[in-house]
């Protein structure tokens, strides 16, 4: 039997901290959310000011960046460039830049994503919420 690395708890906190710290020295109003590797979320934080809707959003860019093992930019660019039938995609929502897999010793244990503001910056924060556990 094989065994993987796994997001704790402390790695999660860890993650929504540093993802806030980005998005506050930013002045960007998002939401943050942490999933696992099969797309459930563990943990999510809605700043003051973030639209609503990005609290629908920003844990379905996750998931799909988690059980896609890839970030969703590559889904967001498909759709773009004209390949609508992607929307279609069985359990895939969220599919708009900003979610980034969290890939250790080449697993991918979970994902994080950012909504609420230019979808680069959103991938931004989630990049910058990775970084304090890697």
């Amino acid at each position: 039997m094989k065994t993987k690395p796994f997001l704790t708890a402390d790695d999660v906190k860890a993650i929504l901290a540093a993802a806030e710290r980005h998005a506050l020295e930013n002045q960007w109003a998002v939401t943050i959310a942490v999933v696992d590797d099969g797309g459930h979320l563990l943990g999510m934080l809605r700043l003051d000011g973030a639209a609503p809707v990005s609290a629908q959003i920003t844990p379905a860019k996750a998931a799909a960046a988690a059980l896609g093992r890839r970030e969703t930019k590559v889904y967001d660019d498909l759709i773009n460039d004209g390949r609508f039938s992607f929307l279609s995609a069985p359990g895939l929502s969220g599919l708009l830049e900003g979610g980034v897999p969290i890939i250790v010793d080449g697993h991918v244990v979970g994902a994080v994503a950012a909504g609420g503001v230019k979808s680069s910056d959103d991938a931004a924060i989630a990049r910058a919420g990775i970084a304090a556990i890697a």
